[in-house]
């Protein structure tokens, strides 16, 4: 038996029950390729269900509104995947007359559909016989070739595929791939493989070399850039209810078309006297009278390259604002309707378990 065949047969007795394999819809294999990126299976599952009763087929998720699609989103991070999903999602109706392109070239033009994820839907849903790459696909051919190259590098994601489809079963593309992800995340493991339990130890060279902690090889990370943001939560009351001014993130940065405050960011930390004197200065609280309420403690949030060291300041204005820009009053209780960044969240929880 070789090691395509061992693969797929441990993969008929061990594959989990999920539900995105049930089908070769190729809007349904899209979607879960996109929810599970960077998100755990238990987590991506629930979105996934979510996703399909909002928006069961691409015309549903291509007629919806952005900040409907992100609000759904909400906690899954990397917002770009949202934002992307919904831009294909009307390009394959407009273009497309909603139906998919079938090969991996021609969904690799459709915004947001790399190779990755290209490949997948190819192979799952049209029997193209081509490797999918996915971070447990990398460290296993790593192991089984005992690769050298770094596989988050252009030569040695080149390499790594190249490698898999040797393996390739081409009578069953979508199978091969399914399976070869699946023994990754669940004996081929970054920490700790169960190589016992392996079916295709007899061929890893990094087990017969006794470096299988060696494998995969990857190019040192950098620190993540710290960034200060000081949040202005400026509340005031008109007719007996409470408003909260909200911006809108139009720029191109973190969170984009998300939801949070007024910010004042910094170079480093600073003292909350520094901002307050800023806030009449630049204009923040509109030329209106203000009181500080409550300046909050540090809150750390990690992103993939930035680390936020984030501190909020609530302060109430002694009378209403004229809007300008992206900054807009949000009814207190109203304001998460809204797709608000995790962290923003976070600090709202805090904020009204204490009101």
């Amino acid at each position: 038996m070789n090691l395509s065949e061992s693969l797929l047969a441990w993969y008929d007795m061990n594959k989990r029950p999920l539900p995105w394999r049930e089908t070769r819809d190729p809007y349904k294999i899209w979607l879960s390729e996109v929810i599970l990126q960077q998100t755990r299976i238990a987590q991506g599952t629930d979105y996934y269900h979510r996703f399909l009763s909002a928006f069961p087929g691409v015309h549903s998720l291509a007629a919806a509104a952005e900040q409907d699609v992100l609000k759904l989103w909400q906690g899954l991070g990397y917002y770009s995947r949202a934002r992307n999903m919904h831009y294909t999602a009307i390009q394959i109706v407009e273009k497309f007359n909603g139906v998919f392109p079938q090969t991996t070239e021609g969904l690799k033009k459709l915004k947001g559909i790399g190779e990755y994820t290209a490949a997948a839907i190819a192979s799952i849903c049209f029997d193209e016989p081509v490797a999918v790459l996915d971070g447990n696909v990398a460290r296993l051919i790593s192991r089984l070739f005992a690769f050298e190259k770094a596989v988050d590098t252009n030569i040695g994601r080149s390499g790594i595929t190249a490698l898999a489809n040797t393996l390739m079963d081409k009578h069953n593309p979508g199978t091969f791939n399914q399976a070869m992800m699946e023994i990754g995340a669940l004996v081929c493991t970054p920490k700790s493989p169960s190589c016992n339990e392996c079916p295709l130890a007899f061929g890893c060279k990094a087990l017969n070399q006794n470096k299988t902690g060696y494998f995969p090889v990857k190019t040192p990370k950098k620190a993540p850039t710290a960034r200060y943001m000081n949040y202005l939560v400026i509340g005031f009351n008109q007719h007996g209810e409470d408003f909260i001014l909200m911006r809108k993130r139009t720029g191109n940065d973190i969170w984009k078309n998300m939801y949070d405050f007024p910010c004042v960011e910094t170079s480093n930390l600073t003292d909350p006297a520094v901002i307050i004197e800023q806030i009449d200065k630049e204009g923040y609280a509109f030329g209106i009278p203000f009181v500080i309420k409550k300046i909050s403690g540090e809150y750390i949030h990690q992103l993939s390259h930035r680390r936020l060291i984030v501190r909020f300041i609530q302060l109430e204005l002694l009378g209403k604002p004229e809007m300008t820009g992206d900054v807009k009053p949000v009814r207190k209780d109203l304001i998460t309707v809204l797709p608000l960044p995790r962290l923003i969240d976070r600090y709202l929880a805090d904020l009204f378990s204490q009101s």
